[in-house]
């Protein structure tokens, strides 16, 4: 297979090199770089939730069942991702590639798709070392192989974690046949960052049609509220206690309904519940979320819940929506502490990042 270098030097992709020729003038002029402080104290900002494609991936499925997967130009890496970054003041972004459509491939494919993603982010993070570390995103329909592509990632490209679907083929990943890729992460100290894809797993098809984009809006935190549930309720976080798991979109609706999940094993007679904790016990240890709730109030209701070492920011970039950092910078209910915390500390600790 030709390494994802031998694309490059042919151009990296047609439709990169026409957004590179077109945001020429762009490259030169670079926004001024955004600094936070905080009490004076200059404060690093690492965002959790930061996507990416490479379009040159399509090379490696032309003819297969994945030939018409598409790859939108803007998602992909450029000067414009550090110019939005520095415009944001954000220090570091840990990258992900999520839709997870090569949960479907099989193993040869599914390897070869991955080892193109992580070589290609390791290739932009050795680029770009002072703004950015790499997730990878592991071929989960084989527990095995991506707990070997984990290790590869890691030991081999350097990556600091790893990202993962809500399911895998509508299956949850609490099933045992899940646990040598979580046991692995559990060796390697391995944060797994899960991002949803419009709650497919849990809808009947046209279930979000109509206004608003329901698949989005609703079925986002819809599963990554189920994703999280089941860590616990199956068992999963408490087989592999080092485990750390960061939840896009503020952990969904589990954080804002918990109460409900925090009696659901005590009060349900068929609840079968195999966790050993409380639900408030995994959301101030080993869950994680990101900031992305968008109001002083839900920022507010998430700290009383989780507690500030538990809330990490994240932006979604480059998809558009409001940016959670001044949400936090202006929270009066914080300490100067906790705001750096939550803004870039807490990531730096879990992610390996010496600021």
């Amino acid at each position: 297979m030709a390494s994802r270098r031998d694309f490059l030097k042919t151009a990296g992709s047609v439709a990169s090199s026409a957004f590179l020729l077109t945001h020429a003038e762009k490259i030169l002029a670079q926004s001024a770089r955004r600094e936070i402080s905080i009490d004076g104290r200059r404060a690093t900002t690492i965002d959790i939730h930061a996507h990416c494609v490479f379009p040159e991936v399509s090379e490696i499925l032309s003819g297969t069942n994945f030939s018409d997967v598409g790859f939108a130009p803007w998602q992909a890496l450029g000067p414009e991702r550090i110019d939005s970054m520095n415009q944001r003041g954000i220090d570091y972004q840990a990258l992900s590639i999520n839709r997870y459509w090569w949960y479907g491939a099989d193993r040869a494919l599914a390897n070869d798709i991955v080892r193109m993603h992580d070589e290609g982010m390791a290739e932009w993070v050795a680029e770009h070392p002072d703004r950015f570390v790499a997730l990878t995103s592991p071929s989960l329909q084989f527990p095995e192989l991506a707990a070997e592509q984990l290790e590869y990632a890691m030991n081999e490209l350097g990556h600091r974690g790893a990202s993962v679907a809500g399911h895998c083929n509508n299956e949850s990943l609490s099933e045992p046949k899940y646990d040598p890729f979580w046991a692995k992460a559990e060796e390697l100290a391995a944060p797994v960052f899960m991002h949803p894809n419009n709650a497919q797993n849990l809808i009947r098809e046209g279930g979000f049609d109509g206004r608003g984009e329901l698949g989005n809006v609703i079925g986002n935190p819809l599963e990554t509220s189920v994703f999280l549930t089941r860590l616990m309720f199956d068992g999963t976080l408490d087989k592999f206690p080092g485990l750390k798991v960061v939840g896009a979109h503020g952990g969904g609706y589990l954080p804002s309904y918990l109460g409900r999940t925090e009696v659901a094993c005590e009060v349900r007679n068929n609840a079968n519940c195999l966790s050993m904790k409380q639900p408030s016990d995994y959301l101030k240890d080993q869950i994680l979320v990101d900031t992305m709730v968008f109001s002083d109030e839900a920022l507010r209701h998430l700290v009383a819940e989780m507690g500030t070492e538990q809330i990490v920011y994240g932006t979604d970039i480059p998809f558009n929506w409001p940016d959670t950092l001044d949400l936090v910078l202006d929270a009066d209910f914080l300490s100067s502490d906790e705001k750096i915390a939550i803004i870039g500390g807490n990531l730096a600790a879990l992610l390996r990042i010496d600021t």
